[in-house]
């Protein structure tokens, strides 16, 4: 008597498929429950980030009765900071200049006779007075900081259809723009305080005026990234 190929066969019986799967069910989940952490834990990081700066910026004026970066006695001879070569503004209560503007060699950064360097020159002031942490001296002194996506944070004088001093985060997915939104503001990306731009490569805002480049709306389909501004 011969015995079939099949019954030498071995598989796996119900009870094992059902233990791999919920195996498999456990490793995917513990990803997402992972990936959502992660994006939770850069939500936080960027609402501190606006927050944290808005009270800085405040606290600065409240302090010197000075704009950061516009502030007159902050550098030059007589100047608070004179000590670490400080540079001032002009003093005419505007901070000039884009928030992602590229920071030039320090022999040609002079914020009092080129207003459009205000919005680098309100980074040094705030470091040289303790309210945001990095360099005091040399460009990385005036050099805007990095976000948790490694996107620049800077301010500038108006911009998607907001008056007065924005401080700008570019580089965000839409999930985290949406969230950031919904906490500190309508979550709609056009009207609010707070407002955003999709970016597709140029995250650049035009500097005051009435014109509005926010986008419509928030559309989260997990290639979206935004640039997001916050009136201070």
């Amino acid at each position: 008597m011969t015995t079939s190929p099949r019954a030498d066969q071995e598989g796996f019986t119900l009870l094992e498929i059902t233990i791999i799967l919920v195996i498999v069910g456990l490793l995917v989940s513990g990803v997402v429950k992972g990936q959502e952490l992660v994006m939770q834990a850069r939500v936080k990081e960027t609402l501190n980030e606006l927050n944290g700066l808005t009270g800085a910026y405040f606290a600065y004026y409240d302090r010197y009765r000075a704009l950061p970066g516009d502030d007159l006695r902050a550098g030059g001879t007589e100047g608070r900071w004179q000590i670490f070569g400080a540079k001032s503004g002009n003093n005419d209560g505007v901070v000039g200049g884009a928030y992602n503007q590229a920071p030039p060699g320090l022999a040609t950064f002079d914020p009092a006779t080129d207003p459009t360097q205000e919005a680098l020159n309100f980074w040094w002031h705030m470091r040289l007075a303790g309210f945001v942490s990095g360099a005091t001296t040399g460009k990385g002194a005036y050099s805007q900081p990095l976000n948790s996506m490694n996107g620049l944070v800077g301010v500038q004088n108006g911009g998607l259809g907001l008056y007065g001093l924005l401080v700008c985060s570019q580089n965000l997915p839409d999930r985290i723009a949406t969230a950031v939104d919904t906490q500190l503001d309508d979550q709609r990306s056009s009207t609010g305080t707070v407002r955003a731009r999709l970016t597709t490569g140029d995250s650049s805002i035009p500097v005051g005026g009435p014109g509005s480049d926010a986008a419509p709306d928030y559309v989260e389909n997990g290639a979206n990234i935004y640039v997001l501004c916050k009136l201070l």
